[in-house]
């Protein structure tokens, strides 16, 4: 199918591994002039030029900045001062209880999962609405809806995330504009690889024992009993991104593996 997105220019924020690194991955595929992001200029670097070998797309350039940074977050705006597709993925994660998460720890999951994406959608949004095309995709998690005991903090950032897009979503009326957001269930990333393998080695077990348990004792609500993959992710994402997406705008859609246990 083409996706007619071939010259469109786009940013994913944190895509030097894992989920963002798929989503870069799928849109320099479809022809998409990708700018990719993450906070070490080395890691950009080399992220970019595997980018490059693995699509053949040359229009693969890279952006460090930290989010939690202004600056930084000024500085990438004024070096790519638009764009047609916006990804923003961007995101951190601390297992914490909840008595020992200090404020600052919750300035700083709000500066970095939330602020983000809101200071990057006001350099970009009203360049979107004039030229009446244009793409805004938040990566939240299903944890936006069924918040994690053990990190309330990162749900908290993930609901907010929903909370941002649909009031976006609503200044494009009548336009070439959507906003959305994508809910990934439990997914391989890079980190949680490492985490599983981790469990395996110290455990005395395989990483397929541990994802069977995962899925029977964790998250037993999912109907697909295994972690998704960062393509799988990334597929929907560049659907989404495309000017087929048309109709879907406002929404929430779920990449969960059916984790989340209702129908709407």
């Amino acid at each position: 199918m083409n996706l007619n997105l071939k010259n469109k220019t786009a940013l994913v924020t944190g895509s030097t591994a894992g989920i963002g690194y798929a989503i870069a991955k799928s849109l320099a595929t479809e022809g998409v002039n990708v700018y990719i992001n993450g906070r070490s200029q080395a890691k950009v670097d080399e992220a970019t030029k595997k980018l490059i070998e693995e699509t053949g797309n040359e229009n693969i350039k890279g952006i460090a900045a930290d989010f939690a940074n202004t600056a930084q977050i000024s500085a990438l705006t004024e070096q790519l001062p638009e764009v047609d597709i916006l990804v923003n993925n961007v995101g951190i994660f601390e297992p914490k209880e909840f008595a020992a998460i200090t404020d600052e720890d919750w300035f700083k999951f709000y500066e970095v999962n939330v602020l983000s994406g809101v200071r990057l959608s006001r350099a970009y949004f009203d360049k979107m609405l004039a030229k009446n095309w244009g793409r805004i995709i938040f990566i939240s998690s299903e944890s936006a809806y069924q918040i994690p005991t053990e990190m309330i903090h990162y749900g908290m950032t993930k609901t907010a995330q929903i909370a941002v897009a649909r009031g976006l979503a609503e200044l494009t009326t009548n336009t070439g504009v959507t906003v959305n957001t994508v809910l990934p269930g439990p997914t391989m990333s890079e980190g949680v690889g490492d985490f599983v393998q981790a469990l395996a080695d110290g455990q005395g077990v395989t990483t397929s024992e541990i994802e069977k348990d995962f899925f029977a004792n964790i998250r037993g609500t999912s109907l697909l009993k295994r972690f998704i993959t960062t393509d799988e992710i990334a597929n929907l994402v560049t659907y989404v991104a495309s000017p087929l997406s048309a109709a879907t705008n406002g929404a929430t859609l779920r990449a969960d593996g059916g984790v989340i246990k209702t129908a709407f």
